[in-house]
């Protein structure tokens, strides 16, 4: 299992001078990903040459390869903007019973591979998307946290579904959908801080992944608030990835009312875990990734 010791201390340094009440920017969560996802290469390639070197893989075999190319940091500066987007509830007996803000920092748009000029957004399988963003001090978001992620997003996308069939996992699916994000992003595309969503659905972490091992669950596709295409589901199996699909991360650590916590104990903690997950406390988020991720 992949912990969190290095990457927490690291960011608890930079957050700590986000105190109680304060508010938290960008910067903040900036620091995150600045010491976790490693540099990108000089010579990396962009998006186009990497999908074009998959084109007829799919499933574990595509996979393989972005997930190389992902973890030697080929990935566009913009992502690595983290953006903060905040969550309030009840929290029982922490702060005395008053409501409590998490503030979790995600990537602006869906993973992908390539430049800020050549990029191309990589849908993967379950297995492929824990690894990596356990690998670089990530999880994967809860349906709750999709939720929060939609309603603060500044760029909000009508979906743009594709008609169903075999060709959906295909590469040249994916990247026609790609295509169709790009346009409706526009001159907006790539803008550092601007919060996009509404483009894909979200592999998600959930308690069914417990009581449904080999599976993969995806929630989202958002059309408005509280409106999603896809209710959580575990339909598809682990390895499972389709054009509509997105591997949305969310830095390990997080803050509470303004203080650095790993993520993975608000999502357990019984006083907090309601703020974060609409399905109650989710144990060891950080072993569910790892076992999720062989």
């Amino acid at each position: 299992m992949i912990g969190t010791g290095r990457f927490g201390m690291a960011l608890a340094a930079g957050l700590l001078m986000a105190g109680p009440g304060l508010a938290v920017g960008a910067a903040d969560c900036g620091l995150a990903a600045a010491r976790t996802i490693p540099a990108r290469p000089v010579a990396a390639p962009g998006g186009s040459a990497v999908m074009a070197s998959v084109e007829t893989l799919r499933g574990k075999e595509r996979d393989a390869v972005l997930e190389r190319q992902l973890l030697a940091g080929n990935i566009p500066a913009f992502l690595r903007d983290l953006v903060p987007v905040t969550l309030t509830g009840p929290a029982g007996g922490r702060a005395g019973g008053q409501p409590v803000q998490v503030t979790i920092c995600v990537m602006p748009d869906y993973l992908a591979v390539g430049s800020n000029r050549d990029f191309v957004r990589t849908p993967l399988g379950l297995p492929a998307a824990a690894e990596i963003a356990l690998r670089m001090g990530f999880l994967l978001p809860t349906p709750k946290m999709v939720d929060a992620i939609y309603a603060a997003a500044r760029i909000r996308l009508q979906p743009q579904p594709m008609p169903a069939g075999d060709q959906m996992t295909s590469t040249d699916y994916l990247l026609r959908h790609d295509r169709r994000v790009d346009a409706q992003l526009g001159a907006r595309l790539g803008l550092p801080e601007e919060l996009v969503a509404g483009q894909k659905k979200d592999v998600v972490m959930t308690n069914r992944l417990r009581a449904h091992p080999g599976k993969v669950a995806i929630y989202g596709w958002h059309r408005g608030a509280g409106d999603p295409i896809q209710p959580l589901s575990t339909v598809h199996q682990a390895i499972y990835a389709d054009y509509s699909h997105g591997i949305r991360l969310v830095s390990a650590m997080a803050l509470v009312n303004g203080r650095p916590e790993p993520l993975a104990e608000v999502m357990q903690d019984p006083a907090l875990a309601a703020v974060v997950s609409g399905e109650g406390p989710i144990a060891d988020a950080m072993g569910l990734m790892a076992a999720v991720a062989e």
